[in-house]
């Protein structure tokens, strides 16, 4: 399934009150759909609502933002049931909810490998499992965020990486059974992008993170967001903003070795300094 008119479309967005989230609700509001969007902070939510608001394309188009923490299955099971009765079942489904927390695996708690796993992928496997019987009886498209982490691991983001390789591994696999169900699965794999996220993520790096980043591009939300609209427009699978990403992967999966001792080389200059 590929998604070119987007007017009239229904689409749930988490992580829709900031970053690529923000960026993907204002840009579909432009084109016509119809946007609810998630989030855990009734305030940020407000103010992204009325960003999106002054996208608006007709009087018809509707928007709701709805306070959820998608890492607490029973919170997501009541709040989506009641957006979809109150909106309708959504045609496009797009899993941007995530958190980081750069460290050195040594330096991460616990308790905080469990909040990045919980919220990046489990967030991501509930929103699924709870939309899909309605999706499945008149098809859908999905878009699951991961990140240039989520197929090179990096340092200081063990924990972060972890989950978003999950996300990459459980969206392929659930492209091969929706399938048949006329429901499109696309994965999206930006690098560093200008959001909150990554800028709360900054304070916090370690060094040879600092390093490996910069010689990354850094993209703006809305960038990426026409990365995404155009990825669906195409039934894309993996949806990689940006040549730099792009040449990235390609030489992640043809010359594996040499992106390693590539990063490697980062590291020491980093580690000889200190």
């Amino acid at each position: 399934m590929k998604i070119k008119d987007f007017a009239g479309k229904i689409t749930f967005i988490t992580g829709g009150s900031s970053g690529i989230g923000l960026a993907c609700a204002e840009l579909l509001a432009a084109r016509g759909a119809d946007v609810a969007i998630f989030a855990r902070g009734q305030e940020q939510l407000d103010k992204a609502i009325a960003q999106i608001e002054r996208n608006r394309v007709t009087q018809k188009q509707r928007f709701l933002g709805m306070m959820l923490d998608v890492s607490r299955r029973d919170q997501v099971e009541d709040v989506l049931n009641r957006t979809v009765a109150d909106l309708g079942v959504p045609d496009i489904l797009i899993n941007s909810a995530g958190i980081s927390f750069p460290q050195r695996f040594e330096d991460i708690p616990y308790v905080k490998f469990e909040e990045i796993v919980h919220i990046n992928l489990h967030g991501t496997w509930n929103t699924v499992s709870i939309l899909l019987p309605y999706m499945k009886n008149h098809g859908g498209y999905i878009v699951n965020v991961s990140s240039v982490a989520g197929y090179i691991g990096v340092y200081g983001l063990s924990a972060y990486s972890a989950s978003k390789f999950a996300v990459i591994g459980f969206s392929e696999a659930l492209r091969s059974e929706l399938k048949p169900l006329n429901i499109s699965v696309s994965v999206l794999c930006p690098p560093d992008v200008d959001t909150p996220m990554l800028e709360r993520s900054n304070k916090i790096k370690p060094e040879e993170t600092k390093a490996i980043s910069s010689s990354a591009s850094l993209l703006k939300p809305i960038d990426v967001a026409r990365e995404v609209v155009a990825g669906m427009g195409k039934g894309q699978f993996l949806i990689l903003p940006g040549s730099g990403t792009k040449y990235t992967h390609f030489m992640k999966r043809l010359f594996p070795g040499l992106v390693q001792s590539i990063i490697d080389s980062q590291i020491r200059k980093v580690t000889q300094k200190s």
